[in-house]
């Protein structure tokens, strides 16, 4: 029986476990998308489902005022001492995407690595309507999902491992009508040397782009999407909305 809650077992070592997926190159794109869209340096702005902070991080060194949130509250212990570690003063505060308001229209909001796709589908468009709400008139909403062909043919039903020296994670995968289940078992290392055990269940909701910008539309967004990093939309697809 799994027990956790989402994140509850991996919150606190996501980003050590993926600090191979390109987060520099990938935090510069959302930069440079950042600034193709008019939000200027010392801009107000919120990372949902911030995890352990990388990209919190980032857009606070490149001069924006941002505040990270997420649901996990290890992986919002792990995000205030990296950037403790950093020399950086960010808030980070517990909120979950589809309930959350900002103090204040800001000027941005991302939602970065498969946020969106943990919002059942009866609750998107009005979770769409709330980030619409908290944002200023011009305002840019930067969002990717994992794609369809990436939930329902690479991840599937299968068994991933992710191994570290001080964490290793076991994905057991399960794909069946519009979500993918992921029973997901981390052992991390202790201050004695030893390896304790945690147990969470994650669930991902399947998403086609056009799906997403009609809802986009149907919230108020102007919106556009594009590939991963300007790639190929296989796997991830990037969803840039600004608010009409």
């Amino acid at each position: 029986m799994i027990k956790g809650n989402a994140y509850s077992a991996l919150g606190g070592v996501f980003e050590y476990l993926n600090n191979d997926c390109g987060y520099e190159q990938w935090s510069q794109y959302l930069i440079n998308k950042l600034a193709a869209c008019g939000v200027k340096k010392g801009g107000c702005g919120v990372d949902m489902g911030c995890g352990n902070g990388y990209f919190t991080r980032a857009f606070k060194k490149a001069g924006y005022d941002v505040y990270g949130v997420d649901i996990s509250p290890e992986a919002l212990t792990a995000a205030v001492e990296l950037s403790r570690r950093e020399g950086l003063y960010i808030q980070y505060i517990s909120g979950d995407i589809s309930t959350f308001r900002t103090n204040g229209k800001v000027d941005f909001i991302t939602a970065i690595n498969d946020c969106i796709n943990y919002i059942p589908h009866k609750k998107l468009l009005s979770a769409l309507k709330r980030i619409c709400a908290n944002l200023k008139k011009g305002g840019v909403f930067i969002f990717d999902v994992s794609s369809e062909k990436k939930l329902r043919e690479k991840v599937g039903t299968g068994v991933f491992a992710d191994d570290g020296e001080d964490a290793t994670c076991l994905w057991f995968t399960e794909t069946d009508g519009e979500k993918t289940v992921f029973d997901v078992t981390v052992f991390k290392r202790r201050g004695d040397g030893l390896y304790e055990r945690a147990d969470e269940r994650q669930t991902q909701y399947i998403y086609g782009e056009t799906q997403i910008l009609n809802l986009l539309k149907e919230a108020g967004f102007s919106a556009c999407a594009e590939g991963h990093l300007g790639g190929g939309k296989e796997d991830r697809i990037v969803f840039t909305a600004v608010k009409l």
